[in-house]
């Protein structure tokens, strides 16, 4: 499993990029997306999206199952600090709700809806 991306992209370098983006893309999400320590899905090839602000949730949610090639009775949850998003709102109402200072939306995927808050620890090498 590859490190958590704040642990390979310092504060300060993740800020000057998510700032950049949000100028020259106003319309676009960047979302970072990471596999939680705990999960038995496989793990995306990339990490790091310019979603449209009006993609719902569950739309993402559909995009990223067919990058991880899952099947429609495989579960996939989503957790944007610890808590599951609603699957009907927004990219762009998640990310006005729950962006980071670095202006990136940080969301954690699982196979396991468990309401625990996943933080760096959690998205360590097992």
């Amino acid at each position: 499993m590859s490190p958590p991306y704040k642990l390979e992209h310092s504060f300060e370098k993740r800020r000057v990029e998510g700032e950049k983006i949000r100028r020259k893309f106003p319309e676009r999400i960047p979302v970072i997306i990471e596999r939680a320590n705990k999960s038995n899905i496989k793990e995306l090839e990339k990490k790091k999206y310019l979603v449209p602000s009006e993609l719902t949730v569950r739309q993402f949610s559909q995009i990223i199952r067919q990058r991880l090639d899952l099947h429609s009775d495989d579960k996939l949850y989503f957790f944007v600090n610890g808590v599951i998003p609603s699957s009907s709102g927004t990219m762009g109402s998640l990310y006005k709700e729950q962006h980071e200072e670095d202006s990136f939306l940080f969301i954690t995927y699982s196979d396991s809806n468990e309401s625990e808050k996943f933080n760096a620890k959690d998205l360590q090498s097992k």
